[in-house]
């Protein structure tokens, strides 16, 4: 598509974009990280990469084995 556009499109385009940026609300990295931070440890206990699944209820366990005779 963008292939289809002249220059003076594109950089409109670009204009637009830069604009609807420039009013969305930024905060800080050192209030975001902290935020960040506290949910990840407050998630922590749920988290079955952390904790793993229990087998009886994991979906992707082998349901039999492979046998060479």
């Amino acid at each position: 598509m963008a292939q289809d556009l002249s220059e003076k499109e594109l950089l409109r385009m670009e204009v637009e974009q830069l604009k609807r940026e420039v009013t969305t609300p930024r905060a800080p990295i050192s209030k975001t990280g902290k935020e960040i931070k506290d949910y990840v440890e407050a998630q922590a206990g749920s988290d079955p990469l952390l904790r793993g699944v229990p087998e009886d209820s994991n979906p992707f366990k082998e349901k039999g084995g492979c046998r060479l005779s």
